[in-house]
Protein backbone atom coordinates (compact mmCIF):
# COMPACT_ATOMS: atom_id res chain seq x y z
CA UNK A 1 0.00 0.00 0.00
CA UNK A 2 1.25 3.58 -0.93
CA UNK A 3 2.27 6.29 1.51
CA UNK A 4 -0.99 8.47 -0.10
CA UNK A 5 -2.87 5.53 -0.04
CA UNK A 6 -2.78 4.24 3.85
CA UNK A 7 -3.31 7.65 5.15
CA UNK A 8 -6.59 8.05 3.23
CA UNK A 9 -9.30 7.92 4.98
CA UNK A 10 -12.82 6.25 4.07
CA UNK A 11 -16.04 8.14 5.02
CA UNK A 12 -18.02 5.77 6.90
CA UNK A 13 -22.02 6.48 6.94
CA UNK A 14 -22.75 8.11 10.12
CA UNK A 15 -25.82 6.57 12.29
CA UNK A 16 -28.12 9.76 11.25
CA UNK A 17 -27.35 8.67 7.32
CA UNK A 18 -28.30 4.78 8.38
CA UNK A 19 -31.41 5.99 10.31
CA UNK A 20 -32.63 8.41 7.53
CA UNK A 21 -32.04 5.59 4.90
CA UNK A 22 -33.98 2.84 7.06
CA UNK A 23 -36.96 5.95 7.63
CA UNK A 24 -36.66 6.18 3.62
CA UNK A 25 -36.90 2.19 3.18
CA UNK A 26 -39.60 1.80 5.94
CA UNK A 27 -41.86 4.53 4.35
CA UNK A 28 -41.05 3.90 0.62
CA UNK A 29 -41.43 -0.55 0.86
CA UNK A 30 -42.44 -1.28 4.34
CA UNK A 31 -46.18 -1.64 3.60
CA UNK A 32 -45.28 -3.56 0.52
CA UNK A 33 -43.22 -5.93 1.84
CA UNK A 34 -45.34 -6.38 4.94
CA UNK A 35 -48.26 -7.18 2.87
CA UNK A 36 -46.32 -9.72 1.06
CA UNK A 37 -44.32 -11.41 3.69
CA UNK A 38 -47.89 -12.15 5.64
CA UNK A 39 -49.99 -13.22 2.91
CA UNK A 40 -46.33 -15.76 1.82
CA UNK A 41 -46.11 -16.70 5.27
CA UNK A 42 -50.00 -17.52 6.28
CA UNK A 43 -51.00 -18.84 2.88
CA UNK A 44 -47.37 -19.67 1.01
CA UNK A 45 -48.80 -20.14 -2.65
CA UNK A 46 -51.99 -20.67 -2.21
CA UNK A 47 -51.67 -16.83 -2.62
CA UNK A 48 -50.89 -16.51 -5.64
CA UNK A 49 -52.58 -19.18 -8.04
CA UNK A 50 -53.69 -16.72 -10.60
CA UNK A 51 -49.52 -15.83 -10.77
CA UNK A 52 -48.75 -19.18 -11.32
CA UNK A 53 -51.25 -19.94 -13.92
CA UNK A 54 -50.07 -17.18 -15.86
CA UNK A 55 -46.33 -18.34 -15.47
CA UNK A 56 -47.09 -21.59 -16.57
CA UNK A 57 -49.46 -20.13 -19.48
CA UNK A 58 -46.57 -18.15 -20.71
CA UNK A 59 -43.92 -21.19 -20.45
CA UNK A 60 -46.33 -23.16 -22.63
CA UNK A 61 -46.57 -20.73 -25.06
CA UNK A 62 -43.14 -20.33 -25.01
CA UNK A 63 -42.72 -24.01 -25.67
CA UNK A 64 -45.19 -24.44 -28.36
CA UNK A 65 -44.48 -21.09 -30.52
CA UNK A 66 -40.53 -22.80 -30.72
CA UNK A 67 -41.92 -25.80 -32.00
CA UNK A 68 -42.66 -25.84 -35.95
CA UNK A 69 -45.76 -27.14 -35.72
CA UNK A 70 -46.72 -24.56 -33.04
CA UNK A 71 -45.07 -21.35 -33.95
CA UNK A 72 -48.40 -20.44 -36.10
CA UNK A 73 -50.74 -21.46 -33.60
CA UNK A 74 -49.85 -19.29 -31.10
CA UNK A 75 -49.52 -16.10 -33.38
CA UNK A 76 -53.16 -17.10 -34.64
CA UNK A 77 -54.20 -16.82 -31.05
CA UNK A 78 -51.57 -14.94 -28.81
CA UNK A 79 -50.04 -12.36 -31.72
CA UNK A 80 -50.99 -8.64 -31.96
CA UNK A 81 -49.82 -6.04 -35.28
CA UNK A 82 -51.20 -3.40 -35.84
CA UNK A 83 -51.93 -3.98 -39.68
CA UNK A 84 -54.75 -6.06 -39.13
CA UNK A 85 -58.32 -5.16 -38.04
CA UNK A 86 -58.89 -3.98 -34.44
CA UNK A 87 -61.76 -6.67 -33.92
CA UNK A 88 -58.65 -8.94 -34.40
CA UNK A 89 -56.15 -7.31 -32.41
CA UNK A 90 -58.92 -6.93 -29.44
CA UNK A 91 -59.88 -10.87 -29.48
CA UNK A 92 -56.24 -11.74 -29.05
CA UNK A 93 -55.30 -9.22 -26.70
CA UNK A 94 -55.98 -10.74 -23.73
CA UNK A 95 -53.79 -13.75 -24.24
CA UNK A 96 -51.15 -11.78 -25.94
CA UNK A 97 -50.25 -11.02 -21.99
CA UNK A 98 -48.62 -14.45 -21.83
CA UNK A 99 -46.68 -15.16 -25.20
CA UNK A 100 -43.44 -14.16 -24.61
CA UNK A 101 -41.07 -12.25 -26.85
CA UNK A 102 -39.08 -14.79 -29.36
CA UNK A 103 -36.01 -12.75 -29.84
CA UNK A 104 -35.71 -12.51 -25.69
CA UNK A 105 -34.97 -15.01 -23.32
CA UNK A 106 -37.87 -16.42 -21.56
CA UNK A 107 -36.55 -16.95 -18.39
CA UNK A 108 -36.86 -13.10 -18.02
CA UNK A 109 -40.58 -12.75 -18.93
CA UNK A 110 -41.03 -15.85 -16.40
CA UNK A 111 -39.75 -13.64 -13.72
CA UNK A 112 -41.60 -10.72 -14.44
CA UNK A 113 -44.33 -12.15 -14.22
CA UNK A 114 -43.68 -14.31 -11.17
CA UNK A 115 -42.37 -11.62 -9.26
CA UNK A 116 -44.73 -8.41 -10.73
CA UNK A 117 -47.84 -10.67 -10.93
CA UNK A 118 -47.06 -12.12 -7.67
CA UNK A 119 -46.96 -9.32 -5.80
CA UNK A 120 -49.74 -7.63 -7.06
CA UNK A 121 -52.24 -10.51 -6.83
CA UNK A 122 -51.63 -10.63 -2.88
CA UNK A 123 -51.33 -6.49 -2.65
CA UNK A 124 -54.57 -6.15 -4.51
CA UNK A 125 -56.53 -9.31 -5.55
CA UNK A 126 -56.29 -11.10 -8.17
CA UNK A 127 -59.17 -9.37 -10.44
CA UNK A 128 -57.73 -6.09 -10.14
CA UNK A 129 -54.68 -7.62 -11.37
CA UNK A 130 -55.96 -9.15 -14.39
CA UNK A 131 -57.51 -5.96 -15.18
CA UNK A 132 -54.83 -3.56 -14.81
CA UNK A 133 -52.44 -6.08 -16.88
CA UNK A 134 -55.07 -6.36 -19.44
CA UNK A 135 -55.51 -2.67 -19.54
CA UNK A 136 -51.45 -1.99 -19.50
CA UNK A 137 -51.43 -4.26 -22.77
CA UNK A 138 -54.51 -2.57 -24.55
CA UNK A 139 -52.91 0.62 -23.91
CA UNK A 140 -49.97 -0.30 -25.93
CA UNK A 141 -51.83 -1.95 -28.64
CA UNK A 142 -54.11 1.25 -29.48
CA UNK A 143 -50.93 3.07 -29.40
CA UNK A 144 -49.27 0.96 -31.78
CA UNK A 145 -52.50 2.02 -34.49
CA UNK A 146 -52.68 5.72 -33.17
CA UNK A 147 -48.74 5.93 -33.31
CA UNK A 148 -48.47 4.66 -36.75
CA UNK A 149 -51.55 6.95 -37.96
CA UNK A 150 -49.66 10.02 -36.42
CA UNK A 151 -46.43 9.10 -38.17
CA UNK A 152 -42.45 9.36 -38.04
CA UNK A 153 -42.88 13.29 -38.26
CA UNK A 154 -43.53 13.34 -34.38
CA UNK A 155 -42.04 12.43 -31.36
CA UNK A 156 -45.21 10.24 -30.07
CA UNK A 157 -45.50 8.50 -33.72
CA UNK A 158 -44.06 5.73 -35.60
CA UNK A 159 -43.29 4.57 -39.17
CA UNK A 160 -45.33 2.61 -41.34
CA UNK A 161 -43.18 -0.23 -40.65
CA UNK A 162 -43.83 -1.20 -36.93
CA UNK A 163 -47.35 -2.41 -38.20
CA UNK A 164 -45.60 -5.78 -38.60
CA UNK A 165 -44.12 -5.51 -35.62
CA UNK A 166 -45.22 -7.73 -33.16
CA UNK A 167 -46.88 -6.12 -29.81
CA UNK A 168 -44.88 -6.37 -26.42
CA UNK A 169 -46.26 -9.16 -24.71
CA UNK A 170 -46.44 -9.68 -20.99
CA UNK A 171 -43.71 -6.56 -20.49
CA UNK A 172 -46.42 -3.82 -21.19
CA UNK A 173 -48.57 -5.65 -18.34
CA UNK A 174 -45.66 -5.77 -15.82
CA UNK A 175 -44.55 -1.93 -15.93
CA UNK A 176 -48.58 -0.98 -15.82
CA UNK A 177 -48.72 -3.87 -12.51
CA UNK A 178 -45.51 -2.21 -11.01
CA UNK A 179 -47.17 1.28 -11.16
CA UNK A 180 -50.28 0.25 -10.37
CA UNK A 181 -49.14 -1.16 -6.92
CA UNK A 182 -46.38 1.01 -6.07
CA UNK A 183 -49.34 3.89 -5.93
CA UNK A 184 -51.66 2.19 -4.02
CA UNK A 185 -48.70 1.47 -1.46
CA UNK A 186 -47.63 5.14 -1.79
CA UNK A 187 -44.03 3.93 -2.99
CA UNK A 188 -43.73 7.01 -4.61
CA UNK A 189 -39.79 7.20 -5.73
CA UNK A 190 -40.25 3.52 -7.28
CA UNK A 191 -43.64 4.61 -8.94
CA UNK A 192 -41.26 7.34 -10.23
CA UNK A 193 -38.54 5.85 -11.13
CA UNK A 194 -40.57 3.43 -13.21
CA UNK A 195 -42.18 6.05 -15.51
CA UNK A 196 -38.85 7.73 -15.61
CA UNK A 197 -36.89 4.14 -16.74
CA UNK A 198 -39.26 3.89 -19.15
CA UNK A 199 -39.39 7.73 -20.70
CA UNK A 200 -35.42 7.11 -20.70
CA UNK A 201 -35.47 3.95 -22.23
CA UNK A 202 -37.30 5.45 -25.50
CA UNK A 203 -35.38 8.66 -25.17
CA UNK A 204 -31.95 7.33 -25.16
CA UNK A 205 -32.08 3.39 -25.72
CA UNK A 206 -34.25 1.55 -27.50
CA UNK A 207 -36.47 4.38 -29.61
CA UNK A 208 -39.08 1.37 -30.96
CA UNK A 209 -42.30 0.39 -30.43
CA UNK A 210 -42.07 -2.12 -27.31
CA UNK A 211 -40.18 0.59 -25.66
CA UNK A 212 -42.96 3.71 -26.81
CA UNK A 213 -46.09 0.91 -25.84
CA UNK A 214 -44.43 0.79 -22.09
CA UNK A 215 -44.68 4.49 -21.84
CA UNK A 216 -48.42 3.98 -22.91
CA UNK A 217 -48.55 1.31 -20.56
CA UNK A 218 -47.61 2.96 -17.59
CA UNK A 219 -49.54 6.70 -18.72
CA UNK A 220 -52.52 4.52 -19.31
CA UNK A 221 -52.41 3.02 -15.33
CA UNK A 222 -51.37 6.29 -13.70
CA UNK A 223 -54.46 7.80 -15.09
CA UNK A 224 -56.44 5.41 -13.55
CA UNK A 225 -54.67 5.60 -10.42
CA UNK A 226 -55.66 9.48 -10.40
CA UNK A 227 -59.22 8.83 -11.17
CA UNK A 228 -59.31 6.47 -8.31
CA UNK A 229 -58.00 9.26 -6.04
CA UNK A 230 -60.55 11.72 -6.67
CA UNK A 231 -63.50 8.82 -6.45
CA UNK A 232 -62.46 6.72 -3.58
CA UNK A 233 -62.51 8.26 -0.09
CA UNK A 234 -59.26 8.50 1.58
CA UNK A 235 -58.46 6.29 4.29
CA UNK A 236 -57.33 7.52 7.55
CA UNK A 237 -53.70 9.26 8.40
CA UNK A 238 -51.56 7.04 9.46
CA UNK A 239 -52.71 3.72 7.78
CA UNK A 240 -52.06 1.96 4.41
CA UNK A 241 -54.82 -0.63 3.87
CA UNK A 242 -54.65 -2.83 1.18
CA UNK A 243 -56.67 -5.79 0.43
CA UNK A 244 -57.69 -6.47 4.08
CA UNK A 245 -54.45 -5.58 5.52
CA UNK A 246 -53.35 -2.52 8.02
CA UNK A 247 -49.46 -1.31 8.21
CA UNK A 248 -49.16 1.06 10.68
CA UNK A 249 -47.41 3.92 8.82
Amino acid sequence: MSGAGAGREVPVPGPGDASALRRFARGEWGPLLWTVRSALVTRRLRAIPVTLAAVGLTLVFQCVQNQAWGYRAVQDIGSVQAWEHLWVALLRTPLSLFVPALDLPVWGALAQILVVFGIAEICVGWRQTLGVAYLATLAGTMYARIGIWIGPESPIGLPDSDKYVIDTGPSAAVVGLAVYVCWRHRAWFTCTAVVVSMVVEVVFIKNNLAGKEHVAAALAVLAVCLLQEVWQPHKPPGFQQVSGWEYPR
